[in-house]
């Protein structure tokens, strides 16, 4: 898909401050990196006539302060440090160039499949994505920080989900610092600023937290007596969201695993007595809110009863077949960026099936806050 012509204009401007100092990509991504390093692939794609990636607005003002000098300084110059036509010339670039990225982001809020990528394409700050903890008992021997061989992703539950975000959510943001966490792991720092949260409640104890915190979610993850190894979903009025199981007819009772086995491969769910079962269908909860703990970054929760609903969850925003119908829907239901969905998320073969959101029984259950205010 072509770019629009206000990306491409800021693009072209962008090189045009470059050229006319006959700097290089290089020169340029030196010189912006006395704090944050940019890499020189992302000048590029910032110059880009093609594709063009959409520059945060700080690194505009970076790119007026370089600029605002008659020659290539050392190093990004302070706006204190500037003379009185330096400042002048820089407040009149700051201004041009922040104009010319609002022009582009407000194309991209009137044509919403435009590019299909904003629900996780950040404006600035850090990126936490907080991934669940697996039960120890049900971990890799290379978990273990004695072995020789060990591997730190092995103590991680929703890997699946865990690979998938991160690589979109690098590939959306390559200026902006993306980390992941375990629970146990998240500090203050983490915290402060843009969260992404996988998994339920009963591996990922921070959710369970948050979801405490963020009392204007009508939609809760809880246990049930019936369920051993996930967690269901219930709204404010009172209705439950559940998988759906099948009976599977070609194994015989007396195959069942012990009860002891069950437990230890979490399987328990995948039997009803001693009659196997298949599941055919998860639940899915995708949820964007302001961050409880710094009201200027977001929060987004990704959950499931299980980890195919996880996958569910994040796959309906990254995967490329449904993610532009979904980013559609989701920024002309709710323009204000803020909603809270349960979605339906068929099984087949054992695989997780994207959820679109454009069919309406993918939508078992919709909020929006600003919906309450009126």
């Amino acid at each position: 898909m072509a770019p629009s012509p206000e990306a491409v204009r800021l693009a072209r401007r962008l090189r045009e401050l470059r050229e006319s100092q006959r700097l290089t990509q290089k020169d340029v991504s030196r010189a912006l990196s006395a704090d944050t390093r940019v890499a020189v692939a992302t000048i590029s794609s910032w110059e880009s006539q093609s594709n063009p990636k959409l520059p945060p607005e700080e690194r505009l003002r970076s790119y007026a302060l370089l600029f605002a000098t008659p020659s290539m300084p050392e190093r990004l110059p302070r706006e204190q440090d500037l003379s009185g036509s330096e400042r002048e010339t820089f407040t009149k670039l700051h201004r041009e160039l922040v104009t010319l990225r609002d022009d582009v982001r407000h194309q991209q809020a009137d044509s919403p499949s435009g590019n299909g990528s904003y629900t996780f394409d950040f404006e600035s700050g850090r990126i936490t994505i907080i991934c669940p903890e697996a039960p120890k008992d049900g971990r890799s021997p290379l978990a273990d920080e004695n072995n020789p061989n060990h591997t730190r992703l092995y103590k991680y539950a929703d890997l699946d989900a865990l690979i998938e975000m991160w690589g979109h959510v690098r590939a959306s943001n390559p200026e902006l610092r993306v980390r992941h966490r375990l629970p146990s792991e998240v500090s203050a720092d983490h915290l402060s600023g843009h969260l992404v949260v996988l998994g339920g409640t009963a591996w990922n104890q921070l959710t369970g937290r948050l979801l405490r915190v963020l009392n204007e979610l009508p939609i809760k993850q809880l246990s049930v007596d019936d369920l051993a190894d996930g967690e269901i979903f219930r709204s404010r009025d009172g209705r439950e969201y559940r998988p759906v199981w099948e009976e599977l007819k070609d194994v015989k009772p007396d195959e069942a695993p012990s009860k002891a086995k069950l437990e230890e491969i979490q399987a328990q769910d995948a039997w009803d007595g001693r009659t196997p079962r298949e599941l055919i269908e998860d639940v899915a909860l995708l949820a964007r809110l302001r961050n409880p703990f710094n009201r200027s970054r977001t929060i987004t929760i990704c959950s499931g009863v299980y980890s195919r609903g996880v996958l569910g969850a994040v796959r309906a925003l990254t995967d490329d077949a449904v993610r532009e119908r979904n980013e559609a829907y989701l920024a002309s239901r709710f323009p204000s960026g803020t909603f809270g969905l349960l979605l339906r998320v068929p099984v087949v073969n054992g695989e997780a099936v994207t959820p679109d959101m454009e069919i309406s029984e993918n939508r078992f259950y919709e909020w929006s806050p600003d919906e309450e205010d009126e």
